[in-house]
């Protein structure tokens, strides 16, 4: 990883009032990593991608302080939903969420409301979430513990071991196959082992590369996110 990212990064949560920048030295273990935020060039590349609309549902594993969660929607429109084991972050997550509502920068509703940023419109038949179904959320738990149910994005960050993602990979191939949906999985910074365990799956296919090398000088071949498919069509 680059240091190249880190004072824009600081400069984007000065714009949006929130405090995700630094990693977290404190809080990893053999199976839960430290956290370590994606920058925001990456997530900006990703929400230009035009995988993740107003009528997508991301979960965000091993979410830390929120900036992924927060920035994807609203850039995006999405909804999200973040995950993280420590209960430090998780507060400081929902610090950011509530700094961002009280600046009115983040609202509770699909479409863009983050200045700058390209404005999405709402996708046709796309109802805004329901009052018990909240645009941006933050839950403490283990990842392996959620149970998937219509989410249809899920990013992953280098959040936890190959035990714990394999557990996850196979909740999420359950839920497809109960609710058949086109599912795409976002892997950014991705580790050979979690390459060759996704190629395991028969049900999860590569579907396309964005590539970031060029953020920061062409030094680091993974700078990029890898993005895998479940596809309805498939089934």
């Amino acid at each position: 990883m680059c240091d190249l990212q880190e004072q824009p990064d600081r400069e984007w949560d000065e714009k949006l009032g929130i405090v995700t920048a630094g990693a977290d030295g404190d809080s990893s273990d053999t199976v839960n990593f430290r956290y370590e935020p994606t920058p925001y060039a990456v997530l900006d590349r990703l929400a230009e991608s035009g995988l993740i609309g107003p009528e997508s549902v991301l979960i965000d594993y091993g979410c830390g302080r929120g900036r992924c969660s927060l920035f994807l929607h609203a850039a995006t429109g999405c909804r999200t939903i973040g995950i993280d084991h420590n209960p430090v972050l998780v507060r400081e997550a929902k610090a950011n969420l509530a700094r961002m509502k009280d600046a009115g920068i983040l609202r509770q509703s699909t479409g863009s409301s983050l200045p700058g940023l390209r404005p999405v419109s709402p996708a046709a038949g796309v109802e805004e979430p329901a009052k018990n179904e909240q645009a941006v959320t933050f839950r403490r738990m283990r990842a392996q513990d959620y149970r998937v149910t219509d989410e249809d994005a899920f990013y992953f960050f280098n959040p936890f071991s190959e035990v714990i993602l394999k557990a996850v990979l196979q909740e999420i191939i359950g839920s497809w196959y109960e609710n058949p949906r086109q599912i795409y999985l976002f892997f950014y910074y991705p580790k050979d082992e979690d390459v060759a365990l996704l190629s395991m799956y028969d049900e999860i296919l590569f579907y396309d590369e964005i590539d970031c090398t060029d953020l920061y000088g062409g030094r680091d071949d993974r700078e990029r996110v890898l993005v895998y498919e479940l596809s309805a069509d498939e089934r």
